[in-house]
């Protein structure tokens, strides 16, 4: 523990022997002033060095306040710092907690390779700074014939040879193609960023032809408002079930010409009870609700939506609302929605933007809500305003079902069935509206292991789409230009150059360029420029400028698992179908804390409809509250390509001290230590 600092008993008695009282102001952390209370006689130079005496002891009583300081600061970093090693010591040499599951990708084999490779390497050019053979990339020092002596010389010298005659010149070939395809990136970014500058500066928003669905005739009133059919997908969502049923049945439309399907695909048989008995609760509400359960559960969400479109009933209905289980739309959702629809035909989708209950949750929850913002308010925005096409993002959106049906429906060829029914919509001539200002509620993933699944499908599954709708593009229909967008743009240089340069250069080429010199990175490419895309990415979401700096090195670790993605679906690798259902925890909505008061009563009326003959389902609703209390995250498994990773940055970072290199170490050295947080599977703690 501290010292205590006790200042009273000085103050009495400097008080008591007649000195002069001194106020110690500490406004801010590191600024001290020290301000006199009374006047001093300009005349009396008596005391002149009794008040410098006095003063001295005040700046030491100052300095012992600062050294407090500086005390708690560095045993935070020590605490900090043995917390860090007891978290390696428990999960890398004890394994506790932990499910070791082997990892047998070619990638993680080539980045072993890579470390291995720098671990040597390092040893070499730590030998050979100790002896003054101190390069740089501008100046490299050679030893003379004459200089070498021994077995080491000659073998480092042979190293510089092949380094400088066949290592450089293809690493420095294969850098400057990914520094060409991240200017291309980054221009694109670029243009639309200032597309989405210009529709803020001219106030463009979609504008329905309609002002009302209302007609106006009292006998008729809901006449013009067409059929609509409420789909919600879900498999074992025993979290989140309840809220989004909930929502869905509150939404303000006339009850006669709307319906709800629970498209259920659980395998646990309590859940599904559960499941049933909230449909059964809405539906003795007047809601027309139905419960729908697929015993073979193939081709994932898709064919579950495919089953329920062939239900004879389906072709009474005009337009098809969808939601997943985790999200809330608001009531107005539909009139906001579907009035888009009057009077404009060729308009097949209307897209609502996702908000976050969730958000502050956790740093990954906060470096989601920047990517996600992003995503909806400049990528969604800009393409919808200028395009009419973006990729459907599969839940709060609705659709023209003639447009569905028309396209070819639901297939079940990829793990991205929503972007592949909006190319083949695209294809076929429809347009799509994107509607920035109404949100539907939803949660992000709060644990690094489900959010790195749920980015390994929706990276993997645009590149099996790739494979299959490219032929299909060239002979389409469309324009020139809709060509080009999709197969450049849209396709190839937001799903695959991107994951492929920001892996490739930032954890790759960088950290082998600090032991091959002749192979050099500008500073620019690696912090300047890559801070200003950061900047970019982050303007949707102003209130995050605190953590671009997390959100730089979280993207470039993320690159591994996108890259391992993008691979899988592109060369269709055992792991390109891989669909996994997004763990979801359960987060209450501010319309869902309005209704607690009531969820008692609720229960205990559905037990009196119930009576004594299901007593099984009164103790599965309790298992269901018991969700909603915070749970302890379970740990999972290591993440081998990611430690690898670290290490081999750190180990770069160390090598680029040998070359005085400032910019790269600061970088490497974080990067580094990104890369060990994610692979110890830190990165997904709770704040609190």
């Amino acid at each position: 523990m501290a010292p205590r600092l006790d200042l009273g008993e000085w103050w009495r008695r400097e008080t008591d022997n007649g000195g002069t009282p001194v106020v110690v102001k500490m406004e801010k952390p590191n600024h001290w002033s020290i301000p006199e209370l009374g006047e001093t006689d300009d005349t009396d130079f008596g005391l002149a060095d009794k008040e410098r005496g006095k003063n001295a002891k005040q700046l030491t009583w100052v300095m012992l306040l600062k050294a407090h300081q500086a005390v708690n600061g560095v045993t935070w970093l020590l605490q900090a710092g043995c917390a860090l090693v007891s978290v390696i010591k428990k999960r890398l040499i004890f394994h506790e907690g932990v499910e070791d599951r082997p990892q047998r990708g070619r990638l993680f084999v080539i980045i072993k390779a890579l470390l291995f490779f720098a671990c040597i390497m390092l040893g070499f050019e730590t030998i050979a700074y100790m002896r003054g053979w101190h390069f740089t990339a501008s100046n490299i020092h050679i030893p003379r014939t004459e200089d070498v002596q021994g077995f080491f010389h000659a073998i480092y010298l042979a190293w510089i040879y092949v380094r400088a005659n066949y290592i450089a010149p293809p690493l420095q070939s294969l850098s400057n193609v990914c520094v060409f395809l991240f200017l291309i990136q980054s221009l694109d970014r670029i243009i639309q960023c200032l597309g989405c500058a210009w529709i803020r500066l001219k106030g463009i928003k979609p504008i329905p032809k309609v002002e009302s669905l209302d007609t106006g005739d009292l006998e008729h009133s809901f006449s013009s408002y067409p059929m609509v059919l409420i789909q919600i997908p879900m498999c074992n969502e025993r979290e989140v079930y309840e809220q989004s049923i909930a929502a869905v049945a509150q939404i303000d439309w006339p009850r006669d010409r709307m319906l709800v399907q629970i498209l259920d695909d659980s395998d646990d048989k309590d859940t599904q009870m559960l499941i049933r008995a909230e449909v059964q609760k809405w539906h003795q509400k007047g809601i027309r609700i139905m419960y729908r359960h697929r015993t073979l559960r193939t081709g994932y969400k898709a064919g579950n939506l495919k089953s329920a479109m062939t239900c004879d009933y389906v072709q009474d209905y005009e337009f098809v609302a969808i939601f997943d289980a985790d999200f809330q739309p608001q009531p107005d959702f539909l009139k906001r929605t579907i009035i888009h629809f009057k009077d404009n035909e060729e308009l097949g989708l209307v897209q609502a933007r996702w908000s976050f209950v969730n958000q502050d949750e956790n740093l990954l929850t906060r470096l989601q809500y920047i990517n996600l913002s992003y995503h909806f308010e400049v990528e969604q925005q800009v393409n919808g305003a200028f395009l009419n096409f973006f990729g459907f993002n599969g839940t709060a959106g609705v659709w023209r079902i003639k447009a569905l049906e028309g396209s070819g429906g639901w297939l079940e060829r990829t793990t991205v069935e929503d972007m592949d029914i909006a190319v083949r919509a695209h294809l076929n001539g429809w347009k799509f509206i994107f509607l920035n200002d109404v949100k539907c509620q939803c949660e992000v993933p709060e644990s690094y292991e489900a959010y790195r699944k749920q980015q390994h499908r929706w990276h993997s599954g645009p590149m099996q789409l790739f494979r299959l709708c490219f032929m299909d593009i060239v002979t389409s229909k469309i324009s020139l230009w809709k060509k080009s967008n999709l197969i450049f743009l849209f396709f190839l240089l937001r799903k695959l150059i991107l994951p492929f340069y920001s892996f490739t250069l930032f954890c790759i080429i960088l950290p082998l360029t600090m032991f091959v010199p002749e192979a050099h990175l500008p500073s620019w490419v690696i912090c300047y420029l890559p801070a200003i895309m950061s900047l970019m990415n982050i303007a949707p979401a102003p209130r995050s400028l605190p953590f671009i700096v997390p959100y730089l090195l979280f993207e470039n670790t993320m690159s591994v698992t996108k890259f391992n993605a993008m691979v899988s679906g592109l060369f269709q690798l055992g792991n390109a179908y891989e669909w996994i259902v997004t763990k979801k925890v359960g987060r209450a909505s501010e319309t869902d804390l309005v209704g607690l008061s009531e969820k008692e009563a609720l229960v205990e009326q559905s037990k009196l409809h119930r009576g004594s003959s299901e007593p099984s389902l009164n103790g599965l609703i309790n298992i269901k509250d018991q969700t909603i209390m915070p749970r302890k995250r379970k740990l999972n498994q290591l993440y081998r390509k990611e430690l690898a990773l670290a290490f081999l940055l750190l180990i770069a970072a160390i090598r680029s001290l040998l070359s005085v290199q400032g910019v790269h170490f600061y970088f490497l050295l974080f990067q580094g230590i990104s890369f060990l947080l994610v692979g110890l599977d830190l990165i997904g703690e709770q704040v609190s």
